[in-house]
């Protein structure tokens, strides 16, 4: 561990006395009446009258957790939602997919709405402890109303409003750790490590050389061991002593064993967070203002993120027909990513890339020779390793804790956000409601790259990054409801127009003049300075009628009329609808009175929602870049062929359901089925290589595509008394994906190939048979329609079946999908007394994952990259059976090349979060003025299980894994209190 971040722990040990005040709760798991009001599209509905699928996550579910972006309150709140973990870089989210995944090249993204209007910003802008509900809405009854933004669900964001007649104060406080969560895989020692490599070089030479003796052989190895390979020797044996006859020499001993990158790195960070806020109002007007403060030190150093915010909701009931109210929401973040971002695959620029390949026997300090002594400079600071001795996998010339330690990268970001809305009583029956919202982002980002090491090599280098953005919203709702006997029937129709513009500026600079000053004053030659514009808007109509009776009978429409500025004018405009029914069964007279039966509802939809989140504003236009010049001669490139027939993706959705409450509500639950086709999918379409295409393709609407699954929720109070309460809570959901419809034959894309009949994330890769017992070569099946009848040495029979040891004759088939079989989550509250213990865990059952990192680690010729402890199981004698191949240097393309070899089951069971606290009773407190206290610990990502140490199987959709900063592990500890 690194010493500077023990000190900065153990300085800050008060934080097991820190403090995070909530309104306490005695009963947090408390059971939501169908009478319920829940916030849905434009406005508010009774819950047993929704005939939509939602969930709805409320602030009890929230308060406590060490999260600083509200994404993450949603990994596992409810079934259908799929979370890809978010890195561990401090203030990143959760990557969200509601019910699949329904594009291929727009986003999958659901739409954001906070306090009732799109939001494309960032959700670490929101203080966690600002937010009263998440509702997310699923199916098009819910969404249809948002038209053809919601065609991947909505999630809705609806912060704290002050209560009437009230004063309080609330003060939220907790500080804890941060580590690394998932271990990194299984590597072998420095010792071991020689002899692997000298085995391949062995066995690779007779190969080569099959006259050549075996002695012979080994002798060539053991001269060229480091001279021709490694290049460093960390013992004090001469380099052709080393390793002899594959034994590593037995008076050898190390001159130094400081191999350890990753401690100087990764460590444990710091986190705290306080929010202080005030709730309060008279009769006629409402105040909810807040203070917050967050600060995560990653486990990484030099990875962070800061927020302040500052949030004032105002509403005042000005007349009997008069309510007018504000929302003002003012953030500045700073977040330090280490060393030019540590969620990317680069080898040299990536701590977790590095710390996990770099093999065993490359230190990273630079070493007296025949000593073995760590080397200093005059002023007594250490000197690193420039990798100019290593091997071709271990990145020479770089060095992964020197660069972190001097590079630097931090985006610096500035938002308000602000909300203004009037409501006019025009009649009893007749509501106005307009709603204007305005967003300003101002976000700069800064690199500076060393001249020490690393990329800006003897220069120095320096970067920054402007964007300005603005959104403005504006909508005018009326909404008229009327009751008549049992019938109620309300009607919404409104207007809403969107408005988005950001500016963008980019200059990097090279050739530092002086050190430790970044600014581009600094730097002598200009390389690039570039700006550009973008720019789209949306107008919208929309209507809705919901029709009840009695709260049994259900019904509900929705139209809703977009154009986009993001298509030609002659397809600018859609219409986009649902239509929903339901049966509260329950109330019909032969259910009344039944003791088992407490609540019973059938309920399903029908509508057709869209996608207009393309990756450009301006798809159906022909773009050109400016900036390429030949000399003084101004010059221009064509980048993009426009499409002006582009248009919505369009997914038509149909939802069935039943709702139940059984044993006087001790039993609550929902089993759903649904069906979702996405029309007009985005896919690029292959234009002929002469037609100077810009990557040969254009997008276009030419496929379908269905997700179809079902969904369970069940919760139950097991025990429920005046002292104890047991709740338990599961999800779960199972989901198919299938291709309908494709333009051409098929697509492939790295390890996927796409083609009708097909899912999304099916693995086309080739066919691993597997480990030839008799001479330990990596087997391959045979394609044989294009290698009929072979007899080529590469070929051969194994038990019965034709196999290669030519990856380049192996046959492509399809080997599973990264889809699961089955996933949710399991919850469990206990209640005693004072206490309260909660537990969280996510499952996931089947689906394939691609393990890239295992590959890299698995290579048949060590060359200065790390080495999985699998490879003990290497062949290594006629008649052995084993899954891994003989190291062999001659066959090391085979060996590592893609192939089903490297997918492993995706199944894994996480303890997502836990806390457990202890609340005063308020008769002990209240003479000091304090109306609740509750002491708490609170952990997030606490532990795992899965098919491989080190594999983190949740961390994308399409079942592929990077080198990128793994989740965290964060454990709080904190004090809640109200006065």
């Amino acid at each position: 561990m690194n010493s500077n971040v023990k000190l900065k722990i153990l300085s800050t040990a008060v934080f097991f006395f820190t403090a995070q005040a909530v309104t306490a709760q005695k009963d947090s798991t408390k059971t939501k009446d169908i009478d319920e009001v829940v916030i849905v599209a434009y406005g508010k509905q009774k819950k047993g009258t929704i005939t939509g699928s939602n969930i709805q996550v409320d602030a009890a579910k929230i308060e406590n957790r060490p999260i600083s972006n509200v994404l993450q309150a949603l990994d596992g709140a409810g079934a259908g939602i799929q979370i890809a973990a978010g890195t561990g870089q401090p203030g990143e989210g959760s990557s969200i997919r509601i019910r699949g995944t329904g594009s291929y090249l727009v986003s999958n993204d659901p739409l954001l709405i906070v306090d009732g209007v799109p939001f494309p910003g960032d959700l670490n802008s929101l203080n966690p402890n600002d937010i009263e509900s998440l509702n997310v809405l699923k199916d098009a009854a819910s969404t249809a109303l948002y038209g053809s933004s919601a065609a991947n669900g909505v999630i809705m964001v609806t912060t704290k409003r002050g209560k009437k007649n009230s004063s309080r104060f609330t003060l939220n406080s907790n500080t804890g750790i941060v580590s690394r969560f998932v271990q990194e895989y299984d590597r072998v020692g420095a010792a071991d490590y020689y002899v692997l490599a000298w085995e391949a070089m062995r066995n690779g030479r007779r190969i080569t050389n099959p006259t050549e003796s075996l002695a012979a052989s080994n002798l060539w190895a053991t001269n060229n061991l480091i001279s021709g390979n490694l290049r460093t020797n960390i013992y004090d044996v001469p380099d052709n002593q080393l390793v002899i006859d594959g034994l590593l020499n037995s008076s050898a001993k190390m001159r130094y064993n400081d191999f350890d990158w990753a401690d100087p790195i990764i460590g444990v960070g710091l986190r705290q967070d306080h929010t202080i806020s005030f709730s309060g109002g008279n009769d006629k007007s409402t105040l909810f203002s807040s203070l917050g403060y967050t600060n995560e030190k990653g486990y990484i150093v030099k990875s962070s993120f800061e927020r302040i915010n500052l949030r004032i909701n105002a509403d005042s009931q000005v007349k009997d027909w008069f309510k007018i109210g504000t929302s003002l929401n003012g953030v500045i973040t700073s977040q330090g990513l280490a060393v030019n971002g540590a969620d990317n695959n680069s080898a040299y620029i990536n701590p977790y890339a590095w710390t996990r390949g770099m093999g065993p026997i490359y230190s990273p300090y630079r070493h007296n020779p025949v000593t073995g002594e760590r080397l200093y400079d005059i002023n007594g600071d250490v000197l690193y390793d420039d990798g100019s001795l290593r091997g071709v996998d271990a990145a020479a010339g770089r060095n992964i804790i020197w660069e972190t330690l001097l590079n630097d990268d931090k985006t610096n970001s500035y938002n308000l956000q602000s909300n203004v809305y009037a409501e006019f009583k025009l009649l009893p029956e007749l509501m106005f409601r307009t709603n204007a919202a305005y967003n300003f982002r101002g976000t700069l980002n800064k690199t500076y790259g060393n001249r020490l090491i690393g990329d800006a090599l003897g220069i120095g280098s320096a970067s920054r990054t402007m964007y300005l953005t603005r959104d403005f919203t504006w909508n005018q709702v009326l909404t008229y409801n009327k009751k008549l006997g049992g019938h109620d029937v309300t009607v919404l129709a409104g207007h809403e127009n969107f408005d988005y513009k950001q500016d963008n500026m980019y200059g990097y600079k090279r050739n530092q003049v002086l050190d430790n000053f970044y600014e581009f004053g600094n730097f002598v030659d200009n390389n690039t300075l570039t700006s550009y514009l973008r720019e789209r808007t949306k107008e919208s109509w929309f209507t809705r009628l919901n029709y009840n009776y009695n709260e049994k009978y259900l019904l509900e429409g929705s139209v809703r009329w977009d154009g986009s500025s993001r298509f030609a004018t002659d397809v600018r405009w859609e219409s986009f609808w649902s239509a929903g029914a339901g049966w509260v069964i329950s109330k019909e007279n032969f259910l009344q009175g039944n003791k088992f039966v407490n609540f019973l509802k059938l309920r399903g939809s029908y509508g057709e929602v869209g996608n207009d989140a393309l990756d450009t504003n301006y798809a159906y236009q022909t773009l050109f870049a400016l900036g390429y010049n030949n000399g003084v001669e101004p010059g221009i490139l064509l980048t993009n062929v426009g499409d002006p027939l582009v248009t919505w993706e369009t997914k038509a959705q149909s939802d069935i359901a039943l709702e139940f409450e059984l044993f006087n509500k001790r039993v609550r639950g929902t089993v759903e089925y649904y069906n979702s086709e996405t029309k007009g999918l985005l896919f690029p379409f292959q234009a002929p290589i002469n037609a100077g295409i810009p990557g040969n393709s254009i997008d276009r609407n030419v496929g379908n595509m269905v997700n179809k699954g079902y969904e369970i929720t069940l919760s139950a109070d097991i025990i429920k008394n005046q002292n104890v309460k047991w709740t338990v809570s599961a999800y779960g959901t199972t989901y198919k994906n299938e291709i309908t419809a494709l333009s051409q034959d098929e697509f492939i894309n790295g390890s996927k190939k796409l083609m009708k009949g097909k899912d999304l994330y099916a693995f086309w890769l080739r066919s691993w048979y597997g480990v030839d017992p008799s001479d330990g070569s990596p087997l391959f099946v045979l394609d044989q329609d294009l290698f009929p009848g072979s007899t080529a040495a590469d070929v051969r029979t194994v038990n019965g079946v034709l196999v290669t040891t030519n990856q380049n004759k192996a046959k492509y088939e399809y080997h599973g999908s990264a889809i699961p079989d089955f996933f949710g989550n399991f919850s469990t509250t206990f209640n005693f007394k004072n206490w309260e213990l909660s537990a969280s865990f996510n499952y996931q059952f089947g689906g394939k994952i691609y393990d890239t990192n295992y590959a890299s680690l698995m290579d048949a010729y060590p060359q200065g990259g790390a080495a999985h402890t699998d490879i003990y199981n290497r062949w290594t004698t006629p008649g052995q059976i084993t899954d891994v191949p003989a190291l062999n240097a001659s066959t090391v393309v085979a060996s590592n090349s893609a192939s089903s070899r490297w997918l492993v089951d995706a199944s894994y069971l996480m303890l997502r979060n836990a806390s457990i606290g202890y609340s005063f009773n308020p008769n002990i407190i209240k003479s000091m003025g304090v109306s609740s206290l509750k002491l708490f610990v609170s952990g997030e990502n606490l532990w795992v299980t899965s098919k491989r140490k080190g594999l983190e199987p949740y961390s994308t959709f399409n079942g592929t894994v990077t080198n990128r900063y793994s989740p965290s592990r964060i454990i709080t500890f904190g004090l809640s209190t109200t006065f």
